[in-house]
């Protein structure tokens, strides 16, 4: 990648504070960095310490990194432990039944991730003999596998050189440079930035120490900047505003839509429950009987004859609306033929149904005088 001089200078300047030495002679705040990153890496189960010898495995690479997109470390590590044990390469993935897939997958959120999943370890396990590309091109023709993930597996699991630029890897080069430019708008800077310091040697582990250092020290609030191996060099910390950049642009207030949840529990404790269609929000996954969700939604549909009553509503927010479900329930006799769908028994579907859905049968299974469950 060709940069702009004023970038280079930029970032060279930056190796000028970090070593005495520009950072296109000898790496040195990559290097130190790197020592920082020696002592003080994270212990995730998909990673290969630093300094350990070997290289990770792709499958684990890439498994953790679908995970991880738009998610928290902490709310990944029991997810991944678990398809870990089930499916522990990805040949034992791609032959996995979806409803198995998509029911373990319930409760980490953004469910087209889950069917991507699937779809790109059946290409690799069936079309690519279960190995996965070494480049970033050839990983991000995979399905689900965008450019950030892409460069990810390629670094990290290959040790090529790939610019990795996360939201930790976007506030670090933003504080480091003083990037007053808001976000989304300064991206293209931000990610030239960390170009022009992506070192050639051990490029993986430099992927993760950026990582690491945004995860631990250049937090979004409260940065620690006085045990950070890039005190010297940042020119956010000089100036006095780390702890304001990256700045951000105003949003736009999310919508709310708004929809019905049909919550039929039988007198045997099972509860009416239907698979999605496998496009759209929440695709393929199981949930309650329910409404389209619209800002102005339809008159209620129950989905079988009953006397339904209304049992309060839940809240839940997706990337680009807030949901208002009201929950309606009502009890039926065992034996109770279901209209499509299945009868499911209600404990086990607490840990099974998507997050939205966990919060209606909460709700609604102890009005009608069942056990909420987990």
């Amino acid at each position: 990648m060709r940069l702009p001089s004023a970038l280079v200078n930029e970032a060279s300047g930056s190796g000028r504070a970090c070593q005495g030495e520009r950072i296109g002679d000898s790496g040195a705040c990559p290097r130190a960095l790197l020592a920082w990153y020696a002592g003080a890496a994270r212990a995730l189960p998909w990673r290969v310490p630093p300094g350990a010898g070997r290289r990770p495995d792709p499958y684990r690479i890439w498994l953790s990194e679908v995970m991880l997109q738009q998610t928290t470390v902490a709310a990944v590590r029991g997810y991944y432990e678990r398809f870990l044990a089930r499916w522990p390469t990805v040949a034992a993935l791609a032959a996995a039944p979806d409803a198995e897939v998509m029911a373990a997958w319930a409760g980490l959120g953004y469910y087209a991730r889950a069917r991507n999943l699937l779809a790109c370890a059946r290409v690799v396990a069936d079309g690519l003999g279960g190995r996965f590309p070494e480049t970033e091109a050839g990983l991000a023709a995979l399905p689900g596998v965008g450019p950030y993930t892409a460069a990810a597996i390629a670094a990290i699991a290959f040790d090529a050189r790939a610019v990795v630029v996360d939201g930790n890897v976007e506030r670090v080069m933003a504080r480091l440079f003083a990037v007053e430019e808001p976000l989304p708008a300064a991206k293209p800077r931000l990610r030239a930035l960390a170009a022009a310091l992506t070192p050639e040697e051990r490029p993986g582990d430099y992927a993760q120490a950026v990582m690491d250092l945004g995860a631990t020290i250049c937090t979004p609030r409260s940065p620690a900047c006085g045990i950070c191996p890039w005190i010297e060099a940042c020119a956010g910390r000089r100036a006095g505003i780390a702890a304001d950049l990256p700045r951000r642009a105003a949003k736009a207030a999310k919508p709310v839509r708004r929809g019905t949840a049909w919550l039929a529990l039988r007198a045997d404790g099972r509860v009416l429950i239907e698979t999605r269609p496998p496009s759209g929000l929440l695709g393929g996954m199981l949930g309650l009987p329910g409404d389209a969700w619209a800002e102005s939604p339809p008159p209620p549909r129950p989905p079988l004859a009953a006397a339904w009553r209304d049992l309060g509503e839940v809240r839940h927010t997706f990337t680009h609306f807030h949901l208002v479900l009201r929950v309606r329930g009502a009890r039926l006799p065992a034996g109770t033929p279901a209209p499509f769908g299945a009868w499911r028994p209600a404990g086990p579907l607490v840990r099974e149904l998507p997050s939205v859905m966990r919060k209606a049968l909460r709700l609604g299974l102890p009005a009608l005088g069942g056990a909420a469950g987990g």
